[in-house]
């Protein structure tokens, strides 16, 4: 395709979602969808600089042992308590660039064609969510870079944690990482953004404990407003949001061997569509 017609695909695609959402208003009752978006058809890590401007703040790069969560213990609450949790899952998400990540990838033949699809139309272009689809893909494991965003005080507000595929460069995630309290609930979750041009996508994931002191993020089907995913969109000024029916699970635990592993599950509604495995050492 050329690139008037993927501009042309990409429009289609706000306009989609602008037809299914319904209108938002980021910087009042629905502010805890405001959220990074690309600029650029092409999102990569250059929505960084902008996302760190709006804090006030400044994009800190090269930091040894940067971390998705600034605050592991502020997400305690009802099913979860920080303490109980393995001390090397505590240290990767405190400590993430100090980690080394090697991954497996297995779709369900139903869904193999799909992602495909949305792999070759959207996500190798725009370098943004281009989930391997091969085994092969991930054959080398993945690279990964934390890039930490601050405010005018020099506070962690947010991270940028970008993957890419060792074996070619390519960019599999490029995600804005914080913790958010979504409307009525007693503490936060995680929240990761995935840039798009002129909109995004987020999870909110509710943690908990899990045997062993493992740990699940988890971003179940509810209603409006709960954990789960959501697509933001920038239609000239106005915001739509439509709540999505994917749903995912990342169980992190402690191997019989010592080693920190993680089973991610990715559905749409209730059936898998794809599972990864990341095998995470200390660099």
């Amino acid at each position: 395709m050329s690139r008037p017609a993927y501009a042309a695909l990409d429009l289609a695609t706000r306009r989609w979602w602008r037809a299914v959402g319904r209108e938002v208003d980021l910087d009042g009752a629905e502010s805890w969808l405001r959220a990074p978006m690309s600029a650029d058809p092409t999102v990569a890590d250059g929505w960084l600089a902008a996302e760190a401007a709006r804090h006030g703040g400044e994009v800190r790069s090269g930091v040894a042992d940067a971390g998705l969560v600034p605050d592991w213990d502020a997400m305690a609450g009802p099913g979860y308590d920080p303490g109980a949790v393995h001390p090397l899952v505590r240290d990767f998400y405190e400590h993430t660039a100090a980690w080394r990540m090697d991954a497996w990838s297995s779709w369900s033949p139903w869904a193999w064609l799909p992602g495909e699809l949305v792999s070759r139309l959207f996500g190798r272009r725009v370098r943004q969510l281009s989930l391997p689809m091969r085994p092969l893909d991930v054959s080398r494991g993945m690279d990964s870079r934390v890039e930490v965003i601050t405010d005018a005080t020099g506070r962690q507000v947010a991270a940028g944690w970008l993957r890419t595929l060792r074996l070619t460069g390519e960019y599999v995630f490029s995600g804005c990482y914080t913790q958010r309290t979504l409307p009525g609930a007693v503490r936060p979750s995680v929240h990761v953004t995935f840039p798009l041009e002129a909109g995004n996508v987020q999870v909110f994931l509710q943690p908990r404990n899990a045997p062993g002191g493992g740990f699940v993020l988890e971003s179940p089907a509810g209603s409006w407003g709960r954990d789960g995913a959501y697509v933001v969109v920038d239609d000239g000024g106005r915001h739509v949001a439509a709540r999505v029916p994917i749903h995912e699970t990342f169980a992190l635990y402690v191997d019989d061997d010592g080693v920190l592993r993680t089973d991610h599950t990715l559905r749409m509604w209730r059936a898998t569509a794809v599972r990864l495995h990341y095998r995470l050492q200390r660099a």
